[in-house]
C-alpha cells in the first residue's frame, strides 16, 4: 500500500506560517518601540511624550541626531506588519473557512502608506498637506484593519469556546474591538475643543506644559495612546491566531 504524504508534507508549511505569523508581529511592535527609544534619548532637548508628537522624532531638524532611529523602527514595523497580513491570510485560509479575512487590504493599505510616509517625507513636503494626508491615510488603514480584524477574532473565540455568548457575540466583539477607536475618537474631540475654544494654543508642544494645560486636551498623548493600544492588538492578534491554531490541530488530532 503506497503511503500517503500529502498530509505530512503540509504540516511543516502550517507549523512554518504559524511561527512566522508570531515572529513578524513581534518584531515589528520590537522596531517600533526600539526605534521611538532610541530616537527619545537622542532628542537635543527634553522629549515629553504627553506633549510632543511622534513627528517631533521623525524631524531632521528637530531631532537631527536621532530621526534616523525612528525612521527606520517605523518603515520595519511597517514591512514586519505587511508580512504580517501574508501569513495572517495564509493560516485564515489553512483553517479552511475561506476567501480573505476582514482588515487584511485595510491593513495592507496603512502600512503601504506609513511606508511612504516615512521614505517620501521631503518629497511629501512639496505637496500642500501632502504628509498629512498620508499620515491620515496610514493611521486610518491601520485602525480600520486592526479593529476589523479584532472584531473577527473575538466573535470567532466566542463562538469557539463560550457557548453562552453565542446570543451576543458580535455585540460584545464589536465592544471589545471598538475599544481602538476610543483614544482616536477622543484625539479628535480634544483637537476641536482647542481649535474653537482656545486657539491662542496653536499646536501641541511643551509651552502647553508650562501653561497647565491639561495632559487629556493634547493630541500628541492620545496619538501615544492609540500607538500602544495598536501595538497591543497585533500582539493580541497573533498570540489569538497561535491558540486557534492549535486548537484546530488538537480537534484534528482527536
Amino acid at each position: 500500500m503506497r503511503p500517503n504524504f500529502e498530509v505530512n508534507k503540509d504540516i511543516p508549511d502550517k507549523s512554518f506560517s504559524r511561527w512566522a505569523s508570531c515572529a513578524a508581529a513581534f518584531l515589528g511592535v520590537l522596531a517600533f518601540w526600539g526605534g521611538v527609544l532610541m530616537a527619545a534619548r537622542r532628542y537635543p532637548s527634553e522629549y515629553d511624550w504627553r506633549y510632543m508628537p511622534v513627528s517631533n522624532l521623525l524631524s531632521p531638524d528637530r531631532n537631527p541626531a536621532g530621526y534616523l532611529w525612528t525612521s527606520t523602527g517605523i518603515v520595519l514595523c511597517s514591512f514586519c506588519g505587511l508580512c504580517w497580513t501574508v501569513f495572517w491570510a495564509q493560516r485564515w485560509n489553512h483553517e479552511g473557512v475561506g476567501g480573505r479575512p476582514n482588515g487584511i487590504r485595510a491593513l495592507q493599505f496603512g502600512n503601504f502608506c506609513m511606508i511612504c510616509a516615512v521614505v517620501l517625507s521631503q518629497w511629501l513636503l512639496r505637496v500642500q498637506k501632502g504628509h498629512e494626508i498620508i499620515s491620515v491615510l496610514a493611521f486610518a488603514g491601520l485602525c480600520i484593519g486592526m479593529i476589523r480584524l479584532m472584531f473577527q477574532t473575538i466573535e470567532r473565540t466566542l463562538l469557539r469556546w463560550m457557548r453562552k455568548f453565542i446570543g451576543h457575540a458580535r455585540l460584545y466583539a464589536a465592544i471589545l474591538a471598538g475599544a481602538a477607536a476610543f483614544p482616536i475618537l477622543l484625539a479628535g474631540l480634544a483637537q476641536a475643543y482647542v481649535h474653537y475654544v482656545l486657539p491662542e494654543l496653536h499646536w501641541v508642544s511643551l509651552s502647553w506644559r508650562a501653561r497647565g494645560v491639561p495632559v487629556y486636551l493634547s493630541f500628541a498623548f492620545w496619538e501615544w495612546v492609540t500607538c500602544v493600544v495598536l501595538s497591543a492588538y497585533m500582539l493580541i492578534l497573533s498570540l489569538a491566531t497561535q491558540a486557534t491554531c492549535a486548537a484546530c490541530k488538537t480537534g484534528e488530532e482527536t
